[in-house]
């Protein structure tokens, strides 16, 4: 029977209720006395040098308050990048500086150059085109394999070339990596392109930039996933203003799917701005905006080859990707492809030689940055379409394939350095196959023929890492930051709690799920307990919400602190009761003696705590509140296995999406009703990826789908309803909670299930000779793959 509270319950997400009322408090909604407007001028070639900038004329229009350009910004701070990583000859990656506004250079289309600040976002835009900008245009490099080229033209003139790094792993490996596939039964080898995708979360990014001159300190309110984060890089390497000096504020934050966790340029202008003006800065992003100037998602181009032996098991995979950073280093940039995507490449087999290599590249685009998933996506799809495409080379089932090579056994070291704690893949497969209704595929197909339409069916299984840990792990591999999490549980005298958490919700539904876990632990309602983020001078330094991370860390956190809580409730409750602290037990809010009828309420607790009279303070010191960091010992490993059936019109290419079903294991569910949110938003975002999605520019830098006129968005009729399973559950074996995170699998197990589909209809309407088709798989590109 269903729970109605505590972990396991579906309980309904309470901050719903003001965001459905219109009550939320977005960054767009502050304005403050006195503030003024900023616009940006952005660079409208892709790479080009700055020969002149002249303000004389816009300075003189109405409302303008300051200009500033590149030359204000001479000797602040570059913008930092938070991972550094080493190449396979030792040597560190080549790092270019980004400043705040364009310096010398612009090097990508939506580069700021200038910008105006004005008593109205009207009169900063119309000042803004009274600038008047000598740029001398220079060859773009925009594609990924001639930007490494001997001779190729420089993105920065003061690197050695446009290769930020050669990155293999585990290169160890290398020699009997090649020798496996040389001497293999057979190999499959396929080369694909994982497409370049814009975030487009709802809320587009905002900055209001504040400064008291009186005391000397900053306020950033801004539209992060990690204000704390945020704090540290702007204040300390870009603007050089202690912590205590400036504080961050990301309140109530319309999504970001990984584009809202790093630190832009915007956020350290408005405030850096806000002082030289001595007036609060404000900057919200238009959409065509955010196309060129928000983080974007992706963009690898790979070839990998599988081996197998004669009996069909795996034995090696071999892969070289080329990934493009962009203009600049995005804060987490370089780990994306590396770390994050090479560390899963054995996927949820037993395959025992793996060898990956990497080459990110600079190109006079966008920066490219974590996107729902980073870097497991991107493994997921080049695996999962490569054993696809072999089971059809050797004519075997795919299922039958993958379940041949499964890791049965765990814990299980991985030959590319992580090591799966638990996990039933079998067991998920089984699901997947119930709750899909596989038997009744051809039934379906046959009927998809009767109509003239070809059906397709897609399945694949996956495995991610979250909750990226521990730090001092990941500082060897090149992490600038620790990967902990805190949560401090304040307990006010009436037994009410407010839990300051480091973790950020935008989405995630964190008022609702966290005091699940505090009133389960301590056997109150819900209701009692409120959550407090998003403002670091009221939370505890944490690391934020990315990466599936939040109850998996941040979670444990919160239960290290609220146990902290119960030891010493039980200390007071020990004195009240005239008890022995080792007989004292909690159980429903209620505190009693072992063996006994005697007890007392927490709020009864809770009020001694801070109406001392009746236990000694030189035992126990007054009040009730703990702080606790939590920093995980591994990653969290959630797998999955999801299946699509697609239906092909074949004159016309276009690709309709008939079901859709979904078997994960995310270790112990906190609230089943978020945790099937999660997944039904990620495998939208997946099949957005899958069949419409496309960031595109053309040999002259230029972005062609910076709007929605030109980039496609997944709408409802885009989807079918999904089928979601969760049931299958190998608890988390090195956190509190036995919990692995749920927000990203759903972009990472669809693209290919549905690419997987897509290639099976064709396959099996005669169409033999297609293969592959990279995504998106557009109805021009179908039409173009079954018309040759």
């Amino acid at each position: 029977m269903p729970k109605d509270s505590g972990i396991g319950a579906s309980s309904k997400r309470r901050e719903d209720v003001r965001f459905l009322t219109g009550n939320g408090n977005y960054t767009d909604d502050i304005n403050i006395y006195g503030q003024t407007h900023v616009y940006f001028l952005r660079s409208d070639v892709a790479h080009g040098r700055i020969k002149n900038i002249d303000t004389s004329a816009a300075e003189a229009m109405p409302g303008v308050v300051r200009i500033f350009t590149g030359a204000d910004f001479e000797g602040i701070g570059s913008i930092p990048c938070g991972w550094q990583i080493t190449d396979r000859h030792g040597q560190p990656m080549q790092e270019p500086a980004h400043p705040v506004l364009a310096i010398g250079k612009v090097r990508h289309v939506g580069d700021p150059i200038a910008a105006v600040v004005a008593e109205s976002l009207a009169e900063a835009r119309d000042a803004a085109e009274a600038l008047n900008v000598d740029i001398e245009e220079l060859p773009a490099v925009v594609d990924m394999k001639a930007a490494v080229k001997d001779g190729a033209t420089k993105v920065h003139d003061d690197l050695t070339s446009n290769l930020c790094y050669d990155w293999g792993f585990v290169e160890d490996n290398k020699g009997a990596v090649d020798e496996a596939i040389k001497s293999a039964a057979h190999v499959t080898t396929l080369e694909l392109v994982n497409n370049r995708l814009v975030a487009n979360p709802m809320e587009p990014r905002v900055a209001v930039g504040d400064y008291n001159r009186s005391n000397d300190e900053h306020t950033l309110y801004t539209t992060s996933q990690n204000p704390h984060v945020i704090r540290l890089l702007m204040g300390a390497f870009v603007l050089g203003i202690p912590e205590h000096k400036l504080r961050v504020v990301a309140p109530d934050v319309g999504g970001g799917f990984g584009t809202k966790i790093f630190h832009y340029a915007e956020e350290a202008f408005c405030t850096f701005a806000a002082k030289a003006v001595n007036r609060p800065v404000k900057w919200t992003a238009s959409r065509s905006e955010a196309f060129m100037s928000d983080a974007h998602g992706r963009d690898h181009v790979t070839k990998i080859e599988l081996a197998l032996d004669a009996d069909n098991n795996f034995t090696a995979v071999r892969t070289e990707t080329y990934a493009n950073m962009g203009a600049y280093l995005s804060t987490f940039a370089p780990s994306v492809p590396t770390w994050l995507h090479g560390t899963l490449m054995a996927g949820n087999y037993k395959t025992p030689l793996v060898y990956v290599n990497v080459k990110a590249v600079f190109t006079n685009t966008v920066p490219v940055d974590a996107y729902r998933g980073a870097g497991r996506p991107e493994a997921t799809y080049q695996l999962e379409r490569v054993i696809d495409k072999a089971a059809r080379e050797l004519g075997v089932d795919p299922i039958k394939l993958r379940r041949q090579n499964f890791i049965t056994e765990f814990p299980y070291a991985t030959p590319v350095a992580v090591e799966y704690d638990t996990g039933d893949y079998p067991a998920t497969m089984d699901k997947l196959e119930e709750i899909a209704d596989l038997s009744g595929f051809e039934a379906r197909r046959k009927a998809s023929e009767a109509k003239g339409k070809l059906r397709g069916l897609g399945v694949n299984c996956y495995i991610e890492a979250c909750g990226i840990a521990p730090s001092n792990l990941v500082g060897q591999l090149g992490a600038r930051a620790g990967l902990y999490d805190a949560a401090t549980v304040r307990v006010n005298a009436t037994g009410s709690i407010s839990v300051m958490v480091g973790a950020h919700s935008h989405g995630q539904g964190h008022e609702t799920a966290f005091p699940q876990v505090v009133a389960e632990m301590l056997g109150i309602d819900e209701s009692m307990i409120d959550i407090v983020h998003g403002d670091s001078s009221k939370i505890p330094f944490g690391m934020g919400t990315y990466g599936s991370r939040s109850i998996a860390v941040c979670g444990s956190a919160m239960v290290r602190a609220t146990e902290k809580i119960i030891n010493k409730a039980k200390k007071i409750a020990s004195h009240l009761l005239e008890a022995s602290e080792a007989d004292i037990e909690l159980k429903n809010g209620q505190f009693t003696v072992a063996g006994t009828d005697k007890s007392v309420a927490w709020g009864d607790v809770t009020l001694a705590a801070y109406v001392p009279h009746n236990y000694p303070l030189e035992d126990i010191e007054p009040g009730l509140e703990e702080t606790a960091f939590y920093d995980p010992s591994n990653f969290t490993y959630p797998s999955g296995a999801y299946a699509c059936e697609v239906e092909v019109d074949p004159d016309t290419g276009k690709v309709t999406i008939e079901r859709f079903s979904a078997a994960d294991d995310f270790g112990n569910v906190i609230n089943p009703m978020i945790v099937t949110g999660q997944v039904h938003g990620g495998i939208g975002q997946g099949i957005g990826q899958a069949l419409l999605e496309n960031c595109s520019y053309d040999e002259n830098g230029q972005l062609l789908s910076a709007s929605y006129m030109d980039y496609a968005m997944p709408r409802a009729s885009d989807v079918p309803f999904f089928t979601v399973d969760h049931s299958c559950q190998t608890p988390c074996t090195h956190n509190p909670l036995g919990v692995k995170g749920c927000g990203e699998a759903g972009a990472i197990g669809s693209p290919p299930a549905v690419v997987n589909a897509v290639v099976d209809a064709l396959q099996s309407g005669g169409h033999k000779n297609v293969t592959h088709i990279d995504m998106p798989c557009s109805p021009s590109r179908v039409w173009a793959a079954m018309n040759g």
